[in-house]
């Protein structure tokens, strides 16, 4: 019977376990970097027109890029116009009630209203001397040559004139006294009530032009010429294309070995032998479970940690949502020492 096969799987036998101890009680291989798997990010903003007009014209279409303070939409401000045309006549009408106040009464008004107190103080003598000539006949008559009826209507005429009497020297004083202050208030009250509605027009006018607040790229057009605006419908949608970062997740082992700011290469599937700079600009201290869509070497863990790495592109060559390969060379030190909690 021929032994050699049954020493030969002896030897195989024996040559494996000792491999499989070996690997089992192994000292753990430094890596001289870690690889992380995500995909690219970064920050949007929504535009709106402020004011609740149709809108008259939009300037650019999806993909532009467009600089800070660019026109990028304009609303029909013919309406708005209008009532601040409006708002002017009244705050010359509001003006010229103020300095009318303001400047008192005139010396023609004031020579007047004596004038009326004089012709006041004519009747009121004259209604004075008939009720005397009318007494005088009577105690002449023994009161026979005047009726008592002629008596009481020259009593009544000379009250009448005496309190008409009156009313002109108080007219008379309150033309000379001028308008009270109260009065003054209230029409400057009026006029900056205009004022303050004009500005708020003007101001209005001015929202009627949708400006891009940074330099970014076009993402969507929401909105077009001849729809109504308001300040609940976004019209563009706008890509800020710095800073981009990507968006990976470490697990809990390696988590010790990187911190923020360390250099860092982000290399894409359509131009792996053109890597682009970067570093660690956000490291989370929580952790969460392993997102469905990261990719993983080794997914020995449900919990890992969020990690941002800031992408040096100037050739824009990253888009948002594009896959990428972060690799961290763990012998190159961190340029600078950020906090865990510091966003990009």
């Amino acid at each position: 019977m021929n032994k050699k096969p049954f020493v030969a799987a002896a030897v195989v036998l024996l040559a494996g376990g000792a491999a499989l101890a070996w690997w089992l009680n192994r000292e753990p291989a430094s890596r001289s970097e870690i690889v992380l798997y995500g995909n690219v990010d970064l920050r949007q903003v929504s535009l709106a027109f402020n004011g609740s007009e149709r809108i008259a014209r939009l300037a650019v279409e999806e993909g532009d890029r467009v600089k800070a303070g660019q026109v990028l939409g304009e609303l029909d401000i013919r309406t708005l116009k209008l009532r601040a045309e409006q708002a002017r006549a009244q705050i010359n009408v509001s003006q010229q009630a103020l300095q009318r106040l303001q400047a008192g009464s005139r010396p023609e008004e004031i020579s007047q209203a004596r004038a009326q107190v004089a012709a006041a103080e004519a009747d009121a003598r004259l209604a004075q001397q008939q009720v005397e000539r009318l007494q005088s006949i009577g105690q002449s008559t023994g009161g026979r040559g005047v009726s008592q009826q002629d008596t009481d209507a020259a009593q009544a005429r000379r009250k009448v004139a005496q309190a008409q009497l009156e009313n002109a020297r108080k007219a008379a004083q309150l033309v000379v006294t001028g308008p009270r202050k109260e009065d003054i208030a209230q029409a400057q009250a009026q006029l900056e009530s205009s004022r303050a509605a004009l500005a708020l027009l003007e101001h209005q006018v001015a929202e009627s032009t949708l400006v891009a607040p940074l330099d970014a790229v076009v993402r969507a057009r929401l909105m077009e010429p001849g729809d109504m605006a308001s300040p609940q419908r976004p019209v563009y949608t706008l890509a800020i294309t710095d800073p981009k970062w990507v968006r990976a997740y470490v697990s809990e082992p390696d988590l010790g070995r990187i911190r923020s700011g360390m250099a860092a290469r982000i290399v894409t599937d359509s131009q792996p032998g053109q890597p682009i700079e970067g570093r660690i600009g956000y490291i989370a201290s929580v952790a969460e479970f392993t997102p469905k869509t990261v990719q993983t070497e080794e997914l020995r863990s449900s919990l890992v940690y969020e990690v941002r790495v800031l992408a040096q592109d100037k050739d824009d060559r990253l888009r948002l949502g594009m896959p990428a390969t972060v690799r961290i060379a763990l012998d190159t030190p961190a340029p600078q020492q950020a906090k865990t909690e510091s966003r990009p």
